[in-house]
Order: structure tokens, then C-alpha cells, then sequence
């Protein structure tokens, strides 16, 4: 069976929760251990179904937001949502308050319990009309970006098909290219602060009712960060600080001369070289084929997977009208199938997409024998963990789609990966100071972003667009909008990430790939910690923990005639 035969019908809420809180009775009266395990697996298999349709349904509306069946059924799981979540609050509350509770918690990995408790923490019937506005607006901000037609080179261009155009030899282009990109959020500006005011205010509103000093606290339950808080965060942020910037600013430095520019301004930063970056040298059909090829030789276990995902078309790869931005994975629990969703451009960021996307889905189609679909995956620093370390474990293939630009390839895809730490820090830093002043006006956050956009990418120059200088490069960052304290994951899993290339690259350690399968079939039965524990790195969070890998890299980099390139 193809992605296209999987069946979406909408759940009748009527009928899903008379069934559910069968269940749920069922297990208050469970007479042993085993009749609850029984009865965990029935649940566990009832919501495994409506996550199911949900998926489908949220996958075929990004991949035509002018669908308009999908877009009602966006509305409803908008609506819904919230309602289904309190079904599942009922169960949790179950679990909770069993007498065989203590027994429950050795049968079962401590993370669906911890779920369980942050679930309860995070919710509150008293809260559903706020969480339905809440995903409204966030497919509000979804639909704006994708509406994005924009006139540019004799052609109508959305947001992702800019991609090519930005990173032009041709510094007129570039520039022109960026105008007319920034043109679209300049015209949508006083709809983005809105949204965004509203999205903010909102979140704060519902982290005050349910106890919560300020919407950061209830965003780090959300997320489901069971072992460290916003101080060990803080102490993070501090090493990307001392041990990170020093080093992309000596990188910028180096990309100003490759290129030939005195002064780089912001829309210089894209092109790495002079006669071009790194392109894939094929069009997607030969990308998707040598794809195939790359994780064929790579183990018996990417080989199955590989198959499984291109023979069953769980993938949507081109950038078309009426598309949502950006790139995802899910899974789909029915069928256990992970889907892969992009927009390829024709840049290297399409070759990102095929490792980093596929190291997700490579993860969740390890973890298909968790039962429980609440752990399936596990949290979000944790899943970044296993994308971002197939881009490293894929390098030795990467001649297969670049061939003369491989080697400028690994040069800009390392450099890359330490660049953007401090922006990603910078994003969650931008939210905890926009969350703890939930007051501030628009302008207020603008002057906020910037003056920390300083702090971490000194080397930006926006001297000839006072649009960005004003505050606004954010605009473009749906995380901002739709996954509120997600962004730094993707730094905490690129410095574990980071520790692999080291390994697997650099030391040619032969039980790296071991480690990582290690923590891709344990899937979300382990908490981020534990993750980086098992795989035998060590942790962002310590004091020093960065020094040695990105020194290890800077000398890498270093060691690299980037002008022949």
C-alpha cells in the first residue's frame, strides 16, 4: 500500500469518547497488573488510530494549503485537538491514581510515566478555548508564509524556491533577490506582529491559569525537558558564547576574502564561494536514486528502511504552489510508516534534507515495537540527535551527489553546523526574553532580537536594509510562531551530533554507528540524558563540554585551503 491509499476519515468525537472512556473505566477497575497492561494497549491502540488521522490529515494540508477538504480538516483538528488532549488527561489521571502504580512504573520505560505527569501539568479544561485559538493562529502563520507569491527573475516564486537566487555569484542578484523576499515580510509586517502579539499573549495567559510564573516554565514542561531546566540552558548558551562565536567570526572573516567582499552585508552571507556553492549535480530523480545507493551501503538496516519509504512514496520532495514551507518528518502509527516532507531548491540543503530528515525517519522506524505512541518518538532535543548525526554517518556517500564539489561540500557543511549554533541560541534566547516580558510591545521585541542578534552574529551588517535592522530577521522563523522553545534543540543535538563526526570522521570509531542504532531503537524510552549517555557523548550542559569538539573542529576547518575549494 502507497502513502496516497492510506485512508483519512475524520473521527467522530461523539463516538471516539464514549469508546476511550470505556477504556479509561476499564482500567480504574483493573482487578491486576496484567488487566491494566491489557487495557494500556487498548488505549495505546485507540490513540494510535486517531493519531493516525490526524497525521494524514496535517501532512496532505502542508502539502497543498489551497486543498480546501484539508483546510477544513485542519480547522477541525484546530478545534478538536484541545478536546482529545483532555480525553488523554482522563487516562493519564488513571495511571496516576492506581493502586498499582508503583508496579506500573517498573513495567514500563520511566518516560512514558514522566509524559504522563508533564501531560497533567501542561493541561487544564479550564485552558481548551485558549489551546484552540492558539493553533489557530499558528495555522494562520503557516498559511500567510505559504501564500507567498512573489514575482522575481520573470517568474511567480514562493519563499523556499528563493534559495538558488540567494545564493547567486551575482551580487546584484543576491541583493535584488533578498529585496524581493524581504519585500513579501515587510508587506505582512503589521499581520506578523499581530499574530505573533496574540500568540504571546495567549500562551502567557494559559501558563498564569494553570499556575505558572510565565509562559517559559510551562513552555519547558511542554517540551518535555524531564532532566535539565533554563539554568543549565543558560550555562549552555554561556559556552556557545565563549567557545562558538569567537570561531564564526573568524569564519566570516574567511568567507569575505573567499568571495572577494570587503564588507559582507546580510545578503552576502548565503554565497560561500566565489564560483558558487556546492550544488547537487543531478536533478531529484538522480538525487532519490543515489539516495537509495548511499543507505544500501551504509548497513542492512538503512537498506530495509530506505526501501520502505521510497517503494511506499512516504516522501514529497518538490517546492510547488500552494505548499507549506520548510521540511519534517513524522510517522504515521497505523501503518508504522514515517513520512519525510520538503521543499528541495536545488541547493545543497536538498542533500540536508535526504540525511537530516531521513535520520528522523530511520529513528521512529527503530522504535515501531514501543506499543505506547506517546514515546515513540522521544523529545524533540533527543530526535534532533539522530537527524543531525546521519548528516556525519552519510559524509563517506556525499561524493555520490556532488562529485568535483565534495570536498567543498564537507568544508561548507561543517562550517555550517558550528555557524549555526549561536543563531539557534539566539532564537530561544530571543523567546525567553519575550516570554518573561509578555507586555512588550512589537517594537519592544524587534529592538530585543536585535540587540542579541549582536551579541551572538556580530559579524551581520544590515546597513542597507532598515527593515532588518529594525528587528525583523525573525519573522521567517516558524518555530517562533508554531513551536514555541523548540529551536535550541537543534543546537543541543548538533553538539552531540558534533561528538559523532568527531568519532565516526575523525577517530574512525568503529562503535559510534553501534552507539548511534543504540539510541535509535531506543526511541523515546529514554530521556535526553539518558540518550546522551547511552550513546557515549557527553553532555552540552557541562562546564567545558564544547571547548574540545569545536577546537577539534576549528583546526579541521583550519587545516582546509578553503580558497581552492
Amino acid at each position: 500500500m502507497k502513502f496516497n491509499d492510506y485512508t483519512y476519515e475524520r473521527p467522530d468525537y461523539d463516538l471516539y469518547k464514549k469508546d476511550f472512556m470505556h477504556l479509561v473505566e476499564q482500567l480504574k477497575d483493573a482487578k491486576s497488573l496484567d488487566d491494566l497492561k491489557e487495557t494500556v494497549d487498548e488505549i495505546s491502540a485507540l490513540s494510535a488510530s486517531l493519531e493516525t488521522m490526524g497525521t494524514l490529515a496535517s501532512i496532505r494540508y502542508s502539502i497543498n494549503t489551497k486543498d480546501d477538504f484539508y483546510e477544513q480538516e485542519d480547522q477541525y483538528w484546530n478545534e478538536y485537538g484541545p478536546l482529545y488532549q483532555e480525553l488523554s488527561i482522563t487516562y493519564y489521571k488513571a495511571i496516576m491514581n492506581s493502586p498499582y502504580l508503583d508496579e506500573v512504573k517498573e513495567a514500563y520505560p520511566r518516560t512514558f510515566i514522566q509524559n504522563m505527569q508533564f501531560e497533567l501539568d501542561s493541561f487544564d479544561s479550564s485552558v481548551i478555548e485558549l489551546l484552540q485559538k492558539e493553533n489557530q493562529l499558528s495555522s494562520d502563520y503557516q498559511k500567510l508564509i505559504a501564500s507567498a507569491e512573489i514575482e522575481f527573475d520573470g517568474k511567480t516564486l514562493t519563499l523556499s524556491q528563493f534559495g538558488p537566487y540567494l545564493q547567486s555569484t551575482d551580487r546584484t542578484i543576491r541583493k535584488e533577490a533578498s529585496d524581493a523576499q524581504l519585500s513579501f515580510f515587510e508587506k505582512n509586517e503589521e499581520n506578523l506582529d499581530s499574530m505573533y502579539d496574540e500568540l504571546v499573549n495567549v500562551r502567557d495567559q494559559i501558563a498564569k491559569k494553570l499556575g505558572y510564573k510565565d509562559f517559559v516554565e510551562l513552555g519547558y514542561v511542554r517540551m518535555k525537558r524531564f532532566d535539565y531546566d533554563r539554568k543549565m540552558v543558560e550555562v549552555y548558551r554561556n559556552q556557545v558564547l565563549d567557545y562558538v562565536v569567537p570561531v564564526t567570526k573568524k569564519l566570516a572573516k574567511r568567507q569575505a576574502d573567499r568571495i572577494g567582499i570587503k564588507e559582507m552585508k546580510h545578503y552576502d552571507e548565503t554565497l560561500q564561494f566565489l564560483d558558487g556553492n556546492p550544488t547537487p549535480q543531478g536533478d531529484p530523480d538522480y538525487i532519490i536514486e543515489n539516495g537509495r545507493k548511499m543507505y544500501h551501503e551504509l548497513s542492512d538496516q538503512t537498506a530495509e528502511f530506505i526501501d520502505f519509504l521510497f517503494d511506499k512514496d512516504l516522501v514529497d520532495l518538490l517546492s510547488k504552489e500552494g505548499k507549506a514551507s520548510g521540511g519534517y518528518c513524522t510517522y504515521i502509527p497505523d501503518y508504522q510508516s514515517p513520512f519525510i516532507f520538503a521543499n528541495f531548491n536545488g541547493t545543497s540543503g536538498d542533500i540536508d534534507v535526504l540525511t537530516h530528515e531521513a535520520g528522523h525517519a530511520f529513528q521512529v522506524y527503530q522504535s515501531r515495537w514501543i506499543k505506547q505512541p506517546e514515546i515513540v518518538f522521544p523529545t524533540f532535543e533527543t530526535c534532533e540527535i539522530h537527524s543531525m548525526s546521519m548528516e556525519f554517518f552519510t559524509y563517506p556517500w556525499m561524493e555520490l551527489f556532488f562529485k568535483e564539489q565534495t570536498e567543498k561540500y564537507k568544508f561548507d557543511h561543517l562550517s555550517s553546523a558550528i555557524r549555526f549554533l549561536p543563531y539557534g541560541v539566539l532564537v530561544d534566547h530571543f523567546q525567553h526574553e519575550v516570554y518573561e516580558n509578555p507586555e512588550w510591545s512589537p517594537a519592544e521585541r524587534k529592538a530585543c532580537w536585535r540587540r542579541l542578534e549582536k551579541q551572538y552574529l556580530p559579524e551581520r551588517d544590515y546597513s542597507e536594509s532598515d527593515f532588518l535592522d529594525k528587528g525583523t530577521y525573525w519573522f521567517r522563523q516558524g518555530h517562533i510562531f508554531t513551536s514555541p522553545f523548540y529551536y535550541i534543540d537543534y543546537t543541543l543535538a548538533q553538539v552531540c551530533a558534533l561528538q559523532f563526526w568527531k568519532r565516526a570522521i575523525v577517530d574512525q570509531d568503529d562503535k559510534a554507528w553501534g552507539d548511534y542504532m543504540t539510541i535509535c531503537e531506543a526511541g523515546g524510552t529514554k530521556s535526553f540524558l539518558e540518550t546522551v549517555e547511552a550513546a557515549n557523548l557527553r553532555s552540552p550542559f557541562e562546564e567545558g563540554s564544547l571547548e574540545r569538539v569545536i577546537e577539534t573542529i576549528d583546526e579541521a576547518l583550519e587545516a582546509v585551503d578553503d580558497t581552492k575549494l
